[in-house]
């Protein structure tokens, strides 16, 4: 049976930054990942959909870092190269299927948001650098917490459908707190009061899905157009350019249309919805995409639970997130805990480091 320390629930964005902090400080630590990869939400793939530096950002993709200081000083430390987010040229605004696109000229983007060269997952690999691999385990869910005589034992499950029982004194649950209620057991139960708080809380991207068109060139710079597009007509009510810092052309957008309704129309038709808008607004060339990605987050079960289905904005920022037995041994990190950011990539930093600066003060006690 496995002993540590610190058990970090989740390898997304806060769980590899809690580990960072955990490893500057020298404390023994574990931590468990449900999917084969790092990064939870942050999904960085090429043109072929396949995951890698290629730039397209399937999840989260900007930061403010001027708003935003937490991580904008982790991606100086990490020495990541940044490129601004383009927003040169006229924006699109659709207000009525019967009535033509207006446009109108762009304004200069305040605050600028940035993107990381290579993707977000650019942070991913960076932070996992700074952990030793064998504290690292992929396709390893936990499916049960058992609190008793002080300590927690977790069962993990393994790749071949076994399971192994690991004991930590401390748990930092760095998953959306829906994701963890819904996965994961936990003897004694939970406080009603914080099962019905998580519950509650939202996860960012989990309702939502991204459409991609990549291009030869970005042929709407061409034409004075920034690429960016709020439409009331969709399918895609908020459209941007995704073109990478190695210059391969591309255009996002975020679907309008429910999960439900994702599901009963099926990736092919609203593919081609998608590709339809874009012809629409930016002329017969944008019906021509050299490749196209998709990525529905509702249809991820280590980031959607049922609540998640209904988009409900971001998580609001709770004092307490566990009461009762469990109060002293189990801390949440992950974004949607929050101060300020809750949901964001750099919510994820500032939860990840509050929890880990929580969890030395009570190891000095």
């Amino acid at each position: 049976m496995k002993q540590t320390t610190v058990a970090i629930v989740g390898g997304g964005l806060a769980g590899l930054n809690a580990a960072r902090l955990l490893q500057q400080a020298g404390l023994d630590f574990e931590l468990f990942e449900a999917r084969d990869r790092l990064g939870g939400r942050i999904l960085t793939v090429d043109a072929t959909g396949a995951p890698g530096p290629g730039g397209f950002d399937l999840g989260p993709s900007w930061f403010w870092p001027r708003m935003q200081p937490a991580i904008a000083a982790l991606v100086e430390e990490l020495r990541l190269q940044t490129f601004a987010q383009s927003s040169d040229g006229d924006v699109v605004f659709e207000r009525m299927s019967r009535e033509p696109a207006q446009r109108y000229s762009g304004t200069a983007q305040e605050p600028q948001s940035l993107r990381l060269v290579g993707g977000s997952a650019a942070l991913v690999r960076a932070l996992a650098d700074t952990v030793p691999a064998e504290r690292v385990h992929l396709s390893a869910p936990v499916k049960h917490l058992t609190l008793d005589s002080g300590r927690v034992y977790l069962v993990v499950s393994c790749a071949d459908g076994s399971s192994d029982t690991v004991t930590a004194e401390h748990v930092l649950m760095a998953v959306p707190p829906r994701v963890a209620l819904s996965v994961i057991g936990f003897t004694p139960q939970l406080p009603t009061a914080t099962a019905v708080l998580w519950r509650n809380t939202p996860t960012w991207m989990a309702p939502h899905a991204k459409f991609f068109a990549l291009y030869d060139r970005p042929f709407w710079r061409d034409a004075g157009y920034s690429g960016s597009v709020q439409s009331m007509v969709g399918p895609m009510p908020e459209i941007h350019d995704a073109t990478t810092a190695y210059g391969q052309a591309a255009l996002f957008g975020f679907l309008g249309v429910g999960a439900a309704e994702r599901l009963r129309m099926g990736q092919e038709a609203l593919g081609r919805a998608c590709i339809s808008q874009f012809a629409r607004i930016f002329g017969a060339e944008a019906a021509r995409p050299t490749a196209i990605l998709y990525k529905d987050w509702a249809d991820d079960p280590w980031t959607a639970a049922p609540e998640d289905l209904v988009s409900t904005g971001h998580a609001s920022f709770t004092p307490e997130w566990v009461e009762g037995p469990w109060k002293e041994r189990l801390l949440l990190a992950g974004s949607e805990v929050s101060r300020t950011e809750a949901g964001y990539l750099a919510g994820a930093v500032e939860a990840s480091a509050d929890a880990v600066a929580a969890l030395l003060t009570r190891l000095e006690d």
